[in-house]
């Protein structure tokens, strides 16, 4: 049995062996189908593990702790970026003056001091 070609999604390009797969990322992707909807608040997913991570919102389950200061995320990627913190590191780094960030959004934010823009909410007033 010979290798495949894999089986590429025509609307994103993403590829996957099985076209059982394809299917699927078809249907819960491009269709917007959400099955996977919340009991205690209605809100829909299109996979269960974005449904479980939402459903921690209610719960207040916080199962990734930071090994340096004992604080708690209810996700994995709320953990590593708060390490970044305790490392140093400041991956965003800004394009017109060379300041760095350890967070992308603080580095937006940052940009607005290059381009006079103001916050949506200053705007209000």
């Amino acid at each position: 049995m010979g290798w495949r070609e894999p089986h590429g999604c025509p609307e994103c390009g993403k590829s996957f062996k099985r076209r059982t797969d394809l299917r699927i990322h078809l249907h819960r992707i491009h269709t917007g189908d959400m099955p996977y909807q919340c009991s205690t608040c209605g809100k829909s997913f299109n996979h269960q593990l974005h449904l479980e991570i939402h459903h921690r919102t209610h719960t207040g389950e916080k199962p990734y702790s930071c090994s340096q200061c004992g604080k708690r995320f209810n996700q994995k990627c709320h953990l590593l970026r708060h390490e970044r913190f305790h490392a140093g590191e400041k991956p965003f780094q800004c394009s017109e003056c060379g300041r760095s960030f350890s967070l992308q959004s603080h580095l937006q934010a940052h940009n607005r001091v290059h381009t006079g823009k103001k916050k949506k909410q200053d705007l209000k007033q």
